[in-house]
């Protein structure tokens, strides 16, 4: 049996939480295309059922790059799902990255 390490980067859904980061459609497109250059072998592209803007930009990822697999980070909610199926459905090489939430919190927490 051989091993095999595969690079899976965040950078553009998690990259987006460091505070004062904020990328553009163009700018997760051009480092994404850069990710696949240097041979990422899959990207996790964003979080499609955040925002229309998140959406579009998994979409625009999805659709610009050819050799990198590129997913979308769902909730295990159907809601989630089909938002990362719609957004990543033209990428060449497609998946859904699925997380089950572990908060006490059930919907979006008020901490401001």
């Amino acid at each position: 049996m051989t091993k095999q390490i595969q690079f899976f980067d965040t950078t553009l859904r998690d990259g987006e939480q460091t505070i004062g980061v904020n990328f553009n459609v163009e700018q997760k497109i051009a480092i994404a295309k850069q990710l696949e250059n240097w041979g990422v072998d899959v990207i996790e592209a964003g979080f499609p059922v955040a925002s229309k803007e998140d959406f579009d930009a998994v979409q625009a990822v999805a659709r610009a790059v050819k050799k990198v697999r590129v997913t979308g980070l769902a909730r295990a909610r159907k809601g989630d799902i089909d938002a990362c199926v719609k957004a990543t459905a033209d990428a060449a090489h497609k998946q859904i990255h699925v997380f089950i939430a572990t908060s006490r919190f059930i919907g979006t927490p008020n901490y401001i």
